[in-house]
C-alpha cells in the first residue's frame, strides 16, 4: 500500500522560541510545520489546512490549550485531528487529566525530552498515512466497483438485447412461416383442384369466361407473397443501413389516385370503399416508389382494420409541406400503443384478431418517411378508427437510412 501523503502538522505555543525548538525536533521529509503564536491564529490554520496532529501549549494568554481542544471537538472538521498537549507545569497539577477530559491523545511535560517528542509525533503521522493510504485505496475499490457494476449492468442489457433478438428472429421466423403458407396453400389447392378437374375431363372449370376470375386468384395470392418478400428485404436494408431513396419530380396527386385505383378491388373486398380528396395536381421531388409504398400501407391497414367502413384519404400542400391524411372509422388503437406499432414486427393484441401480418408496414413506412425529412404521427381512439397523418417537404435530398437518423 502506498504511504507517500504529505503530513501537516500544527504547533501552538505563544513564544517563538518555544515554536522553533519543537519544529526543530518534529520536522522531517513529507511533514510540513504551521505555527500559530494564539489559540485564534490556530483556528484560522485549522479552517484551511488538513492536520495530522495538532501540539498545543496549555497556558497561553486569553485563550488556552483546553479550551482550543475543547472548540476542536466540537467542530466537524477538526474533531477528528490527534492532540498532544504540552506543559511546563509541575505534575501536581494534574493538567494531563484535564487534558484527556478535553480530548488529547498524550501528554508531554516541559522540558520536553528529544526522543519522546520526535517518537509520538512519528507514530501519529504514520497512523495518518496509513490511514490517508487506506482511504484512497477504498477510494479505488469503490470506483472500481462502481466501474464493474456499470459492465454488469452493460453486460445484462447486452443479454437481454440479444435474448430479444433471438426472439424477435423465432417470432419472424414463425411469421414469414406462416405469412408465406398461406398464398401458397391457396395456390396450391388451387392447383391440386385444377388437376382434378382436368383428370376427371371437366373441362368447363376452364371455360374463358371463369379464366378472369381465376387469375387474379392467383394473382392476389403472388401479390401477397411478393409483398412480403418485399417488406422482408426492406427490413434487412434497414437493418445495414443501405435502404436509400432515388428523388425526382412526382405528382402526388396522381400517385395518390393510382394507388387507390390499385385497391379498389382489395376495398370491394373488405367491405369496403375509399373517399380521395386530391388537388388538381401537386408536384413534388420525392423517390415515387417509397412514397407508393407509404400510401399504400396506410390504405392497406385502414381497410384492414375498418371494420368494412369507408375509409378517406386527403391530399394537400400548406408552407412548402405536402400533407397526406389517412382516417378509417375502425378497431382504433390504444395511446399506450400509439407509438410501439411503429417498431419493427409490433402488432396491438386487437390487430392481431382482426388480420395477418409481420408488423413490418407501419415500421417501413416511418422510415421512408424519415428518410424524406417528413414525419408521420397517429391519432386514435379504441373503437372510433385511428388517423395517420404524414408530413413531407416537397424537395428531398437523396440519402440513406443512416443518414436520416442523424
Amino acid at each position: 500500500m502506498s504511504i507517500d501523503v504529505e503530513s501537516k502538522l500544527l504547533i501552538v505555543d505563544d513564544l517563538p522560541e518555544n515554536l522553533l525548538a519543537l519544529e526543530a525536533l518534529i520536522r522531517g521529509p513529507g511533514r510540513t510545520v504551521y505555527r500559530a503564536t494564539s489559540a485564534e491564529e490556530a483556528l484560522a490554520l485549522l479552517l484551511d489546512h488538513e492536520f495530522a496532529l495538532a501540539i498545543l501549549d496549555v497556558q497561553m494568554p486569553g485563550m488556552n490549550g483546553f479550551e482550543l481542544a475543547e472548540l476542536m471537538r466540537g467542530t466537524e472538521r477538526t474533531r477528528h485531528i490527534p492532540i498532544i498537549f504540552v506543559s511546563a507545569a509541575g505534575r501536581e497539577l494534574n493538567y494531563a487529566f484535564r487534558g484527556y477530559e478535553s480530548g488529547a491523545v498524550d501528554f508531554l511535560h516541559k522540558p520536553l525530552d528529544p526522543h519522546a517528542v520526535t517518537s509520538k509525533v512519528t507514530v501519529f503521522v504514520d497512523l495518518h498515512r496509513h490511514r490517508k493510504a487506506l482511504g484512497q485505496e477504498m477510494e479505488k475499490l469503490a470506483a472500481a466497483h462502481h466501474k464493474q457494476e456499470e459492465l454488469v449492468e452493460q453486460l445484462r442489457q447486452t443479454q437481454r438485447k440479444l435474448e430479444h433478438a433471438v426472439r424477435m428472429r423465432d417470432d419472424f421466423m414463425s411469421m414469414v412461416s406462416h405469412e408465406l403458407r398461406t398464398p401458397l396453400n391457396t395456390l396450391y389447392l388451387e392447383t391440386q383442384l385444377r388437376q382434378m378437374h382436368l383428370s376427371k375431363g371437366r373441362l368447363e372449370s376452364f371455360a374463358p369466361e371463369r379464366l378472369p376470375a381465376m387469375i387474379e386468384r392467383d394473382q392476389r395470392q403472388i401479390r401477397n407473397m411478393v409483398r412480403l418478400i418485399d417488406d422482408m428485404l426492406d427490413v434487412t436494408r434497414m437493418r445495414r443501413d443501405a435502404l436509400s431513396i432515388q428523388p425526382q419530380p412526382v405528382d402526388l396527386g396522381a400517385l395518390a389516385r393510382a394507388v387507390v385505383e390499385g385497391l379498389r378491388q382489395q376495398a370491394e373486398a373488405a367491405g369496403s370503399m375509399i373517399a380521395l380528396e386530391v388537388p388538381g395536381e401537386l408536384r413534388g421531388v420525392w423517390d415515387e416508389f417509397r412514397i407508393e409504398q407509404v400510401l399504400t400501407n396506410l390504405l392497406t391497414n385502414a381497410l384492414r382494420y375498418g371494420r368494412g367502413k369507408p375509409v378517406e384519404m386527403m391530399v394537400s400542400e400548406a408552407g412548402g409541406i405536402a400533407h397526406i391524411t389517412v382516417r378509417d372509422q375502425g378497431i382504433g388503437i390504444a395511446p399506450e400503443d400509439q407509438e410501439r406499432i411503429f417498431e419493427q414486427f409490433e402488432r396491438t393484441d386487437d390487430s392481431r384478431k382482426h388480420a395477418s401480418g409481420l408488423g413490418l408496414g407501419l415500421y417501413i413506412t416511418r422510415k421512408i418517411v424519415g428518410l424524406h425529412h417528413g414525419r408521420i404521427e397517429v391519432q386514435s381512439t379504441p373503437g372510433q378508427g385511428a388517423l395517420f397523418r404524414v408530413e413531407l417537404p416537397l424537395q428531398v435530398e437523396a440519402k440513406t437510412a443512416t443518414q436520416a437518423r442523424a
